[in-house]
């Protein structure tokens, strides 16, 4: 489905990326944890097409997009959950909802993708005239994700969906994403709660100021000394 080919990415003279390679198959949850600054999101950014490749290649279902414009890639099915959420504050939860489906114009499909984003989100139908802004930040994860799913993505990009959330949302959040895992939806998520990460995904990549340094089942990650010590508080 996603295949990341030995990219480089550079901000200035800094090199964030150093020839990072990875695959997400379809239908699979592919998780990348690692440290604060270790280049996570600069992988979702390159993926999006917001951060420039310098070198290597990335390729959708055999497609290369390594020179298409972001909006490209929106609509070839490349699909984010930003850090932060960052949903339109200002619209209420359902014009939020509209804007994640632009690229469709059938009102009737619309309607049907908001409807079965409302059974998957109960709270959001309740608040659905509410501006984004009032809602809890466990609500504006749920809105995030659900504002992606509108597009109906090939592949979801979830970015640090665990940030800034209380327990109970973090808990919500990837029940929901081992819900839409379920389902077939193929998910690519950077994250810094590795416990909870692993835990949830099928194969993950261990990533270190931007070099992947270990990769493999999630599970045997999770029982690396290595990762258990630098990321789960183990020895």
């Amino acid at each position: 489905m996603l295949e990341v080919r030995d990219i480089e990415v550079a901000y200035g003279e800094i090199l964030a990326l150093k020839g990072i390679s990875f695959t997400v198959k379809e239908g699979e949850l592919v998780t990348i944890i690692g440290a604060n600054g270790a280049g996570k999101t600069t992988i979702l950014r390159a993926v999006m097409g917001l951060a420039k490749c310098r070198k290597g290649a990335i390729l959708l279902q055999g497609q290369d997009i390594t020179h298409a414009p972001p909006h490209s890639r929106a609509r070839l099915g490349i699909s984010p959950v930003p850090e932060g959420r960052k949903i339109f504050s200002d619209l209420t939860v359902a014009e939020n909802l509209l804007m994640g489906a632009y690229a469709q114009e059938d009102r009737k499909t619309i309607s049907a993708r908001m409807e079965e984003a409302f059974k998957l989100f109960p709270i959001l139908k309740e608040r659905q005239n509410q501006v984004g802004k009032t809602l809890s930040g466990g609500e504006q994860q749920m809105l995030a994700i659900a504002r992606a799913l509108m597009a109906r993505p090939r592949v979801m990009l979830m970015d640090e969906v665990s940030l800034g959330l209380m327990p109970i949302y973090v808990d919500e959040t990837f029940r929901v994403i081992e819900d839409l895992h379920r389902q077939g939806v193929t998910i690519l998520l950077v994250e810094q709660n590795a416990r909870k990460a692993l835990a949830a995904a099928d194969r993950g990549y261990v990533l270190e100021t931007g070099e992947i340094v270990l990769s493999g089942p999630s599970r045997d990650l999770a029982t690396n000394p290595q990762v258990k010590k630098a990321y789960l508080g183990g020895t």
